[in-house]
């Protein structure tokens, strides 16, 4: 496994939480994957069990009593988390980042509790007809009086079922510009219970089964301005904020799941034999493993280099997005590859990699397609040369 020239407690960190994951969520997988549920006991148990490692929130900072680990850390606990089933490791207990931006009462209401592990959150920005397009949302607020009046839906909202509150970005307005019109987007702070807001069962997915996606709806639903998230129309630019670190996020986990995949084929590939002989010593096998090696450490790499230029302060949001781009389309190859080595068993349920091929599937389509990826990886290289 490459190390990027990982320091000692680095590297400790990703030892940690893969020794964490080993232990803690791969004996459950299976009834996750059989039931579609993470059973109550066994959330509280990983999420109590985080806290004690020091773990919870672990992306937050020293001010607010977390493990303040910079970008490249993070990486690498993500990365690790990556290995096992998203419906467990979300226990684990990451907050989104951009409550940092709570204000005043919002910290001891929003803050505080979510990196104890007292609350927890949620992030709604898609909607049925603004997925890639955020400033096409409909979801909208009004003004009347003192408080917003929020209409509209959201869906694919995923940890809306174990959530206390949710972080909604919302249309509170719109401007003429010369390329037409153009929403102004604010983030807001919803608990769950609101009159007016409703949170119910989205719909069934083939991936990361037991990690549900959840409709949310407003209807008439009144917000104060106190449950406004930073500044009223300054949501996109929060969001971008969000969006480097979930980007890294899909990267680094899809990473970790590669690494596992290619586990169970170098072993299979080691021990199965055919034609007298073990299938690993085919070319037509071992060069795959080659291959899938070969872009499992250019996809880690890629990724650490990313999350070591936020570190430095340095821009990344092209790095960012090829990071995010090449993992996660290398993650559909490695599992294929692992499949087409494993042969019919590889498609049977006596195995994981099934499971892990159809989890693959949805790393390229959320935190921004890879179309978007490739759009924003167009963008700055050509806006550079004034094109």
């Amino acid at each position: 496994m490459t190390t990027y020239g990982l320091t000692d407690e680095q590297q400790m960190i990703a030892d940690t939480v893969r020794n964490f994951v080993e232990k803690e969520i791969y004996p459950h997988e299976e009834l996750v994957e059989r039931t579609g549920e993470v059973p109550g006991e066994i959330a509280d148990e990983i999420k109590r069990k985080t806290l004690d490692l020091g773990f919870y929130a672990c992306n937050f900072p020293e001010s607010v009593g977390c493990a303040g680990l910079n970008h490249l850390e993070f990486a690498l606990v993500e990365r690790e988390l990556g290995r096992g089933s998203m419906a467990l490791t979300h226990f684990f207990g990451r907050p989104q980042n951009i409550l940092m931006a709570c204000e005043g009462e919002q910290v001891d209401r929003y803050l505080m509790p979510a990196v104890r592990g007292e609350r927890m959150d949620a992030l709604a920005m898609t909607e049925p007809g603004a997925g890639s397009d955020v400033r096409g949302m409909k979801c909208s607020a009004v003004r009347d009086g003192g408080d917003w009046v929020v209409n509209g839906t959201k869906h694919f909202i995923s940890g809306a079922d174990h959530a206390d509150f949710i972080i909604v970005f919302i249309a509170t307005g719109e401007d003429q510009t010369p390329k037409g019109p153009k929403k102004r987007i604010t983030a807001f702070l919803v608990d769950r219970g609101t009159p007016g807001f409703t949170i119910r069962d989205g719909y069934r997915s083939v991936s990361h089964r037991g990690y549900k996606n959840m409709i949310l709806d407003f209807d008439d639903c009144r917000l104060p301005d106190a449950q406004v998230l930073g500044e009223v129309d300054g949501g996109f630019e929060v969001m971008n904020t969000w969006l480097y670190a979930t980007r890294i996020t899909v990267a680094t986990m899809s990473v970790g799941r590669a690494r596992r995949v290619f586990d169970y084929a170098l072993n299979y590939a080691a021990e199965r034999e055919q034609f007298g002989q073990k299938i690993g010593r085919f070319q037509g096998v071992s060069f795959q493993l080659a291959d899938m090696i070969t872009e499992i450490d250019a996809s880690d790499l890629l990724t650490l280099a990313a999350a070591d230029r936020l570190d430095r302060g340095l821009p990344a949001n092209r790095e960012i997005a090829s990071a995010k781009l090449f993992a996660s389309e290398m993650l559909a190859r490695v599992t294929d590859a692992a499949i087409q080595i494993h042969g019919g068993m590889g498609l049977m349920d006596d195995y994981p990699l099934e499971r892990f091929w159809r989890d693959a599937r949805v790393e390229r389509i959320w935190d921004g397609t890879s179309e978007i990826q490739r759009h924003i990886i167009s963008r700055d290289l050509l806006r550079a040369l004034g094109a």
